[in-house]
């Protein structure tokens, strides 16, 4: 089965585009899967504006709220016709669409209505491409009494469980989250706080806008650490919440990058020296957090944009010194294509009615399909495979060449 699986993370860069070819092997339970292509289409700087005018602390209107799900959804799409033409193929060879969306809102706190919001309307990459979606993948697992996040260790599991090493699965987007697969499979997961998302906001600010991340992390590389500020920043209550738990740009967002630029700058940090400091922040948090709820580590496999910063990754090393740190391009997987390969293989589990939460991961009181499915014009044939392959769950994946 070809399968695009579409996620635009919280550091609203880029789509993620991901082809995926899954193949179920003779012996029950493994999937045999291969990466078929991969492509990060940047989001125009319109709409990019007009997604980032609907995040907290901002409040949009009902009427722009809609218009902006139409034109993801058609951004969706755009990336997926073209991901296919990249691959050379037609848009009709492609059996089903995983969509995540953008994700705008998330609010999981007991005090609040337990609620999510992901942008991108399914209806409208059904109809712009002719396939079947299966998209909104979040709210089920709320409604089974989860955190909808994090959903990718249904993923990092089938893939990364290994018979005697201790693995955390890290990804560092706009938010970092973990998945830890000891040898006996019992996982559990859970958002660890920043990931790029402070750092980004950071550099937009000391840059007027000119850029938009720490490239190579140059900046952090020419700056110091400030251990004062940094203790103070990991005094932040989050860092100490017991997972499950999760966390987006309502808690690590434009606001709170905004006040830590003001703290730095009343300490008398230059611009190198912030930057430096918050990149740290995310490294000291991740570490942090495996000391408290994933020991012991053998392995960090990083995926993700911040898998791409080697200052980053050599903080992340100096804070984990007995865990071997690397990306999971190392296991033949492209760090940067991770996430949206993983909704790709959810989006599978979804189609054949595989529960595809982790309740020790989310929360959740039991294990639920989640996603909803918008039929293409392939959705009675799609239909008819799905039931002729194995309907077990899959207990492991199997990656293949490409």
């Amino acid at each position: 089965m070809l399968i695009i699986g579409l996620i635009s993370g919280t550091s609203l860069d880029a789509i993620d585009a991901a082809l995926v070819e899954i193949t179920p092997a003779v012996e029950s339970g493994v999937l045999r899967m291969a990466v078929r292509a991969f492509a990060m289409q940047p989001f125009a700087p319109e709409l990019r504006e007009r997604v980032c005018a609907l995040l907290p602390p901002h409040t949009g209107s009902t009427a722009e709220l809609c218009a902006v799900h139409v034109l993801i959804g058609e951004a969706f799409a755009d990336a997926a016709l073209t991901l296919a033409r990249t691959a050379g193929l037609p848009i009709a060879a492609i059996d089903l669409i995983a969509s995540h969306g953008q994700t705008v809102y998330h609010q999981v706190a007991a005090d609040a209505v337990r609620s999510t919001l992901q942008l991108g309307a399914a209806a409208v990459i059904a109809e712009r491409t002719g396939c079947t979606v299966v998209a909104d993948f979040r709210p089920r697992d709320i409604a089974a009494g989860g955190e909808g996040a994090p959903l990718a260790p249904y993923f990092d599991v089938l893939l990364f469980r290994h018979e005697r090493l201790y693995r955390a699965a890290q990804n560092i987007g706009g938010i970092g989250n973990v998945t830890y697969v000891p040898p006996n499979g019992s996982a559990r997961a859970f958002d660890t706080g920043p990931g790029n998302i402070l750092i980004d906001e950071a550099v937009r600010l000391f840059s007027g806008g000119a850029a938009s991340y720490d490239r190579d992390g140059r900046m952090a590389a020419a700056g110091h650490v400030d251990e004062e500020l940094l203790a103070q920043w990991l005094a932040h209550p989050f860092f100490a919440q017991t997972p499950p738990r999760s966390t987006g740009r309502e808690l690590f967002g434009a606001s709170e990058a905004r006040a830590y630029v003001a703290q730095a700058k009343a300490a008398g940090l230059r611009p190198e020296d912030a930057i430096a400091t918050l990149t740290a922040l995310t490294a000291q948090s991740i570490a942090v957090a495996y000391r408290r709820y994933c020991d012991p580590v053998d392995e960090v496999l990083l995926s993700g944009g911040g898998a791409r910063n080697p200052v980053l990754r050599a903080m992340l090393q100096a804070a984990l010194p007995d865990a071997q740190v690397r990306t999971v391009d190392d296991l033949a997987l492209d760090a940067d294509a991770k996430e949206a390969v993983a909704f790709a293989v959810m989006g599978y589990a979804t189609l054949h009615g595989w529960p595809n939460n982790i309740p020790t991961a989310t929360g959740a009181t039991h294990p639920v399909v989640l996603g909803s499915i918008t039929p293409g014009q392939n959705y009675c044939a799609l239909l008819t495979a799905t039931l002729a392959e194995p309907l077990e769950p899959a207990w492991q994946i199997e990656l293949t060449g490409g």
